[in-house]
């Protein structure tokens, strides 16, 4: 038969770790190439990239929108488990878990809307984000699509990205924030960067970068690698910190998100404070090449006008 797409594969990929055990996920994608009599050459079968093969590509998808909705976990890099939630949808026996059946839980909602466009270029009224997740919708222009799916893959990326940083030490966080500010054009020398974070301990302050090579000013930092919401009183602690250092600037960074009061009150202060949720922080290690590689190049081409004149 042929390659079953990804939706095919969340209810057998569930099924394969019901017993509340981990699983290493390498393990688990030729125990479903059989369960669906792969041939050989569908197994081997390689994405046009030629990075990964189509059905391991196809299961790490619906391992992906599982656990966005909460139905499997991640305890360890590259194992999986069923949650308790995992375990009352089996309950259910549901003939098929798909996009639309796992749109009954908020915690996929919130994901599937959290890739929002920010290109101001964009004409937003010709994109439907609330199908950014779906398969290609043949009323879009090819341009259309192919800015549907390379948002959609950054979107699946970035939350990768937070999943990864959250399985990793404080230590290897706050390294990961010195490459990152460096990558955009921060601080001086990487060895004088890696000294600035986490060294200064001042009262909510974690590190203190250069906002340049030259030194002419100094971004004082705070980065938590959090699951909680970060709320006001942990900001104006931070801004404290500031104002005791007759400092006026300063990052917040966190894995989580902010709450709404937090980010009202950074707007009517004197410092300036700029606050970086989980998200923006993985955006941001996407744009600077922090933490990912290429995986493959597509150029798009269009006519030359000047070659055809003819003079």
């Amino acid at each position: 038969m042929a390659i079953p797409d990804y939706q095919t594969l969340m209810l057998p990929l569930l099924k394969q770790i019901a017993d509340e055990q981990e699983h290493n996920f390498t393990h688990l994608v030729p125990i479903l190439s059989n369960e669906f009599n792969l041939t050989p050459d569908e197994i081997s079968q390689l994405l046009p990239s030629g990075q990964m093969t189509t059905i391991k590509s196809r299961a790490g998808w619906a391992r992906t929108y599982l656990k966005k909705a909460g139905l499997l976990e991640q305890p360890k890099r590259g194992f999986l488990k069923i949650t308790k939630r995992g375990l009352e949808v089996l309950n259910q026996n549901p003939e098929i878990i798909n996009v639309k059946f796992l749109e009954q839980f908020p915690e996929f909602i919130e994901f599937r809307d959290s890739g929002k466009l920010e290109d101001k270029n964009i004409d937003n009224d010709l994109i439907d984000r609330s199908n950014l997740l779906e398969p290609l919708k043949t009323e879009y222009s090819p341009e259309e699509t192919l800015l549907n799916i390379h948002e959609s893959l950054n979107l699946l990326l970035a939350t990768e990205l937070l999943d990864n940083i959250m399985l990793c030490s404080p230590a290897f966080f706050e390294r990961l924030v010195v490459e990152l500010l460096l990558a955009m054009g921060y601080g001086g020398s990487r060895a004088d960067a890696g000294r600035a974070i986490g060294q200064s301990g001042d009262g909510g302050i974690d590190g203190i970068i250069d906002e340049d090579k030259l030194g002419l000013d100094s971004i004082y930092i705070q980065a938590k690698r959090w699951e909680g919401i970060v709320g006001r009183p942990e900001i104006q602690k931070f801004v404290g910190a500031l104002q005791g250092n007759r400092a006026h600037k300063g990052v917040f960074i966190t894995t989580s998100d902010f709450t709404k009061e937090a980010k009202e009150y950074v707007k009517n202060i004197s410092n300036k404070v700029v606050l970086i949720n989980g998200l923006t922080l993985a955006k941001l290690m996407i744009e600077n090449n922090v933490g990912v590689s290429i995986a493959a190049t597509y150029e798009i081409k269009k006519i030359d006008s000047d070659y055809f004149v003819d003079e």
